[in-house]
């Protein structure tokens, strides 16, 4: 398995406010995969996905990517190990707003000492007409397809999705998932899509669902469809 989770508690607060949300969550994903993670809000599948990250510490059990340990890492060999393996894709985008996108981008391009060639990946993305604009000269599917190119340019074994179509319409929603889809096919990127559009499950490879901080389903998609063909986005 390539991402390996192994009986992982997290929770936070303390006294009245202690809330735990991930309650022994165990579970393996395969390298290549396309990966869905739903569930409810509250039920556990952003802290997940931000443990798997190396963002959030776990409060026990086991965190293996490629075979690494991450659980346990000092502040600096966590900070390599964000550096090198992952890229994160959020919800909103988060580029800075006086950089124009090729400036963007390449904020995490020296971050790698592999990256990705840059016009190809504006090329593949196309953003290469847009590449001299800022931020705020782009439309909401735009500016998502920037934060895909500076999370791809370090050219990531693991990509990991917090809600990337949730700020966007249905239309734009559709592009950047057949977008994702091809990224993942073009370059093997192992790739885990927090959602909670029901529709998105049905164009991956794995789907995983969280409920109460417990895994309530774990299986893979036997009849998976393009996601040029999703409906109700």
């Amino acid at each position: 398995m390539f991402v390996e989770v192994s009986k992982v508690k997290k929770s936070y607060g303390e006294g009245g406010s202690y809330t735990e949300v991930l309650k022994g969550v165990s579970v393996g994903i395969e390298k290549g995969e396309m990966c869905v993670i739903q569930g409810t809000s509250g039920s556990g599948k952003s802290t997940l996905l931000n443990c798997i990250g190396g963002l959030d510490e776990v409060d026990s059990g086991s965190i293996k990517i490629d075979g690494r340990e991450i659980v346990g890492l000092k502040k600096d060999s966590l900070s390599e190990y964000r550096r090198e393996t992952h890229g994160f894709i959020f919800q909103f985008y988060n580029l800075i707003p006086n950089l124009t996108v090729r400036e963007n981008i390449r904020v995490c391009e020296y971050l790698s000492k592999t990256p990705l060639d840059i016009d190809e990946l504006l090329d593949v993305l196309g953003l290469t007409e847009h590449q001299n604009k800022f931020p705020s000269q782009l439309s909401g599917g735009q500016q998502q397809r920037c934060a895909i190119a500076r999370a791809l340019i370090k050219n990531p074994k693991l990509l990991l999705c917090d809600e990337p179509t949730g700020a966007l319409d249905s239309g734009t929603s559709r592009d950047i998932l057949v977008l994702m889809e091809e990224i993942n096919r073009k370059y093997g990127t192992t790739m885990i899509i927090v959602t909670h559009n029901n529709s998105i499950k049905n164009m991956v490879d794995h789907i995983i669902y969280l409920k109460d901080g417990k895994i309530s389903k774990d299986y893979k998609n036997e009849n998976k469809i393009p996601a040029v063909e999703l409906e109700d986005l």
